[in-house]
């Protein structure tokens, strides 16, 4: 796993366990592969894929958890079928930099899924992004219905997107 973050500054004084610092690792995927963005949530799983370019994320579809084995069978059935070549899931931090027991639960899933995986995965500061959402469904009118029906792979689509921007900003040679 690698462990990338939001370019963005942490706070001064550490208040406990800080999340990955921005840039750790680049991952490249061959030619023709896209990055899934997850979601995370304690009902839900929200997906999104990127396209074989890297520019742009796509809201892609929403798994109701199960069990570990039932949601592991139903991401690599989509890597598969999709040429998935990495994940990107969404880390809860706290807005001070620190890790909750959300973002602690989002790693152990993570933990779990890695060896089951037939892919790379790694994290992504996702603060934020569920509430940057929503707004927009609310500007956009959309009825409490269709945000609950919407707003786990649209935050996925917001947390890939964030993570193909900063992706773009990186020198990678060849």
């Amino acid at each position: 796993m690698t462990l990338p973050g939001n370019p963005s500054s942490p706070p001064e004084k550490p208040l406990g366990k800080r999340a990955p610092k921005p840039g750790a690792e680049v991952l490249r995927l061959a030619e023709k592969q896209r990055f899934l963005g997850l979601d995370l949530g304690t009902k839900t799983i929200g997906l999104a894929l990127s396209d074989e370019g890297h520019r742009i994320a796509t809201p892609y579809a929403t798994i109701q958890r199960k069990k570990l084995k039932d949601d592991v069978a139903e991401l690599n059935r989509i890597v598969a079928k999709e040429g998935v070549g990495a994940l990107v899931l969404g880390l809860p931090v706290n807005m001070d930099g620190t890790e909750g027991p959300r973002c602690q639960a989002a790693r152990a899933f993570a933990r779990n899924l890695a060896p089951l995986v037939l892919v790379p995965l790694t994290y992504w500061d996702e603060r934020l992004s569920t509430v940057a959402v929503q707004r927009m469904m609310v500007e956009a009118d959309l009825s409490r219905a269709r945000r609950a029906v919407l707003v786990d792979k649209l935050a996925a689509s917001y947390i890939l997107q964030a993570y193909l921007d900063w992706l773009q900003g990186q020198s990678i040679s060849p």
